[in-house]
């Protein structure tokens, strides 16, 4: 039986964290109606395209899938959050796979329900708590008149919320995850090390609308000392990766419509290494994740199929 649950070990271990990454890129492509787009990279620079869709979007009223936000915790599953409705929705999208070929069931998660006035749901980011054995989906909605007004119109004032998880079925109240005094948006967690964590942060106030980083103990924050802007004006959608010792940060350069990148040691001086980067025609900004050789090898034979 020991030996048993070793290999079990060892195989989510190589399928969810393989000891040499190769890194996955989701994406959507405008007007965000065909559903889930791929491409993958074994250096974390250049990305060959897996095509798509891969996953028609089925969940929300408007049928779309936007932000596509993915990771595999301890379960040797994917599990991946979308943006369901520009405007007017109280939910995100959710769908699980072990291949990322074959779907579960979408599901639709009304997070703010209880939030009659709600205008959006937007750009819902899932990060696995190891230390908790937990899941922690955050995103940004506006909720009129909630908070200081600033530059924003009441109906672009956002703030970004959470729920936890641990099966997917089950969710936390729905709770206020950071309000730094202004409207936000696009934010991701990165776990540095133990009690340590940075959350990148785009500042949605005109005419900044560019991205920030945050500190804190804890993946739910408070987040502090927030830094100056490493990105140009119009940049959103930032999504991390670890190589070797530092982080690339890529992020939609979207008034330039081009994606850009930082290299970082530290989350507090930033490395610009655009130049070396490089992605497939009419990517759109999701998350990066992980996956085996065995797991690209299925996604390659899908994609010649298409």
């Amino acid at each position: 039986m020991k030996k048993l649950l070793f290999i079990l070990l060892l195989a989510t271990v190589f399928n969810c964290a393989p000891k040499k990454g190769i890194y996955l890129f989701t994406s959507f492509r405008e007007p965000a109606t065909e559903g889930l787009y791929l491409a993958y990279s074994e250096d974390g620079y250049h990305w060959k395209d897996l095509k798509g869709p891969y996953l028609n979007p089925e969940a929300g009223d408007s049928k779309i899938m936007r932000d596509p936000s993915i990771v595999c915790g301890k379960d040797d599953t994917y599990h991946m959050v979308w943006t369901t409705d520009w405007k007017g929705g109280n939910g995100f999208g959710y769908a699980s796979s072990k291949d990322l070929i074959n779907w579960s069931e979408q599901q639709y998660i009304p997070v703010m329900k209880h939030e009659p006035t709600v205008v959006n749901v937007w750009a819902p980011e899932i990060f696995y708590d190891d230390e908790q054995d937990q899941y922690i989906i955050i995103w940004a909605s506006t909720i009129p008149y909630r908070f200081e007004k600033g530059v924003e119109a009441e109906d672009n004032n956002h703030r970004m919320y959470y729920v936890t998880t641990k099966d997917f079925k089950t969710f936390s109240d729905t709770k206020l995850f950071l309000d730094p005094g202004f409207s936000v948006i696009d934010c991701v967690i990165v776990k540095k090390g133990k009690d340590d964590y940075a959350l990148i942060i785009k500042d949605n106030t005109r005419p900044r609308r560019d991205i920030e980083v945050g500190f804190g103990t804890s993946p739910i924050g408070p987040f502090t000392n927030i830094t100056e802007p490493f990105s140009g004006h119009l940049s959103e959608g930032p999504t991390v990766l670890k190589l070797k010792n530092d982080w690339l940060i890529y992020y939609d350069n979207y008034g330039e419509k081009n994606f850009k990148a930082v290299k970082t040691s530290d989350f507090k001086t930033f490395e610009d290494v655009s130049e070396e980067i490089s992605l497939p025609e009419g990517h759109k900004h999701g998350t990066i994740t992980t996956i085996s050789q065995k797991v690209l090898n299925g996604l390659i034979e899908e994609k010649n199929k298409k």
